[in-house]
């Protein structure tokens, strides 16, 4: 117990409260391997999409024929370690499952919150009008720093990401390079690429570009790829993409800039 002269005087550290945004993997199976081929289909492109982010691993998602399989967690840590995610905690497991977490280092977050705001991967290229996410986010990453500005042309195989920004693009996005933000994008030259806006979930997200050619399109998830040909008063035209509520879900709206 601390002395009245000692309690008096100040000392090395205070405790304060803090928030820390996390990811939630809502798993699906209880099968590593499964999830293994799954994670490395869906993140091929973009090795580094999670960038050491704290994950809460959510079971409540294991169909009932899973829900009390025994789950190899040294196995799923590093399968979830090498893909740049950093799990830290484990809920809506069973008695069996938690403690089997809680040994392999993970602390109990039953109480957490998990909103319903989908993490944006990538998707991968399949005519369908939203992407396969395997996650949740906790919370929507809004751009809080200065806008990335590239103002070279990206080539094929290029990869840009604006991480909690938005990006402007001077140059030229040619086929087969990709830009990503969390917030929105802006090419003041032709697009013909594929561009992510909105990559952690930011449905507000928009995408700009001087020339309209893109090989994809993606806003928070909903995406249009080149097979869905824009319309003739697009295509090559100084245009816009938003997205807009309806009675299916989310939807792209591209609309052309006046002049």
């Amino acid at each position: 117990m601390l002395s009245a002269s000692t309690s008096s005087a100040s000392i090395s550290y205070e405790i304060k409260s803090a928030d820390l945004a996390l990811v939630a993997l809502l798993l699906k199976t209880s099968k590593i391997d499964v999830l293994a081929l799954d994670l490395k289909k869906q993140l091929a492109d973009t090795p580094d999409f999670f960038d050491q982010e704290p994950v809460v691993i959510d079971l409540s998602g294991l169909s009932e024929d899973e829900k009390n399989h025994v789950i190899d967690f040294d196995q799923l840590l590093l399968l979830l370690r090498s893909h740049q995610m950093h799990p830290i905690a484990l809920r809506s497991g069973t008695t069996e499952q938690m403690q089997a977490g809680k040994n392999a280092g993970l602390i109990d977050a039953t109480y957490a919150r998990i909103l319903k705001t989908p993490v944006a991967i990538p998707p991968l290229q399949t005519p369908v009008a939203a992407a396969p996410i395997p996650a949740k986010a906790q919370e929507i990453t809004l751009p809080s720093l200065g806008a990335l500005v590239i103002d070279k042309p990206l080539r094929s195989g290029q990869q840009v990401y604006a991480k909690g920004r938005d990006l402007v693009v001077l140059a030229m996005v040619n086929p087969g390079a990709e830009v990503i933000a969390d917030g929105n994008i802006h090419v003041y030259a032709a697009l013909r690429g594929k561009a992510i806006a909105g990559a952690k979930g930011n449905s507000e997200a928009m995408i700009f570009a001087q020339c309209m050619e893109p090989e994809l399109l993606s806003i928070a998830g909903v995406y249009r790829t080149s097979e869905n040909a824009l319309p003739a008063d697009i295509w090559g035209k100084a245009a816009q993409v938003r997205l807009k509520p309806s009675p299916e879900g989310e939807k792209l709206v591209i609309q052309a800039l006046k002049a």
